[in-house]
């Protein structure tokens, strides 16, 4: 049965495909591009597919909100990562819909080639990687506790997902999908590339679980308090040159100084400066990766104080200086 995408409102299908499992399992990397052009939205689709494993990242801009039905026959595991807006994803083997809202991920498992999807907000970004069974099987073989009990219900054909409520996304995990869908290497370097990344993500969904099993009673409490750390992660990302104070950054989200510290950190798994400090070095290393500026306007740019700082702070961080980079 070929995959169809279709408006629940009047059942009009709006795309559909003829992949299949054998599809996915090719020994050589495919690559496409796709737009879609519909009367409630547009959308650009990039996706990545061998040896089992799909990559997919989508930017959809929506006229309004609408919800769509989803059907196929693969049997995979999904790892979805939304970036932008809110996502509520449904299946009729879960108990309830999914809600990931703005840099929320979770992990998915159902045999059942079926499903709603909606869109809360008219932006939505997005990023997955989907496994055939037998691929995530061979992944996950040597992996911790946590990815063998998902793997052993995925064995089962057991629905499962990895977490009840959606999980934050960190910097890694940011960094990593924006080095998929930027990566310049070809062919076989590409597909090693992109399937080291795939191997990164899911370790990182994992790490992400453990945090949250062992992390203490949650601090936020309303979705209100929720929305403003993400403000406050996203006004503070924008500003990375001139950064505000612990103080300001509380006054521009609207909460106090104290929620603000500690509902970032329970949310983002790091401390303000800490994000801050990590986001503005993983942008350096890919400025430097990609020989696109030296380590002086980098550190200019960035707002160090001086070139040593940054490359004191970029050593301690990655092992080496910014100059061994190549």
């Amino acid at each position: 049965m070929p995959f169809e995408l279709k408006n629940k409102a009047d059942n009009q299908i709006l795309h559909s495909n003829n992949l299949s499992e054998k599809d996915f399992n090719t020994n050589k990397l495919v690559e496409n591009v796709m737009e879609i052009n519909l009367p409630f939205a547009d959308a650009k689709m990039q996706q990545w597919y061998f040896d089992g494993i799909r990559l997919g990242y989508s930017d959809w801009h929506y006229k309004n909100q609408v919800e769509m039905e989803w059907k196929g026959d693969l049997d995979m595991v999904t790892l979805y990562f939304n970036i932008k807006g809110k996502t509520t994803i449904g299946n009729k083997d879960f108990e309830r819909p999914y809600e990931l809202g703005k840099y929320q991920h979770n992990l998915f498992y159902s045999q059942t080639g079926a499903g709603t999807l909606k869109n809360d907000d008219l932006h939505i970004n997005t990023f997955m990687i989907q496994f055939t069974k037998d691929a995530f099987l061979r992944v996950t073989q040597d992996a911790n506790d946590v990815l063998k009990r998902f793997g052993d219900n995925v064995m089962a054909g057991k629905t499962v997902a990895l977490c009840n409520n959606s999980l934050y996304m960190d910097i890694n995990m940011l960094t990593t999908i924006n080095a998929v869908v930027n990566c310049n290497y070809r062919e076989g370097l590409k597909k090693m590339f992109l399937l080291s990344k795939s191997i990164e993500l899911l370790v990182l969904q994992a790490e992400a679980y453990n945090s949250f099993q062992n992390s203490p009673a949650r601090y936020l409490k309303t979705e209100y308090d929720k929305e403003r750390i993400i403000y406050a992660r996203d006004y503070l990302i924008r500003h990375l040159d001139m950064p505000p104070s612990l103080f300001e950054l509380s006054r521009v989200a609207g909460i106090n100084e104290y929620k603000l510290k500690r509902g970032f950190k329970e949310t983002f798994g790091n401390t303000v400066f800490g994000y801050l400090s990590d986001t503005r070095l993983e942008l350096a290393k890919t400025d430097l990766l990609e020989k696109k500026k030296s380590a002086s306007e980098i550190a200019f740019e960035l707002g160090y104080s001086s070139v040593q700082h940054f490359s004191n702070a970029f050593k301690k961080k990655f092992g080496v200086s910014p100059n061994k980079v190549s």
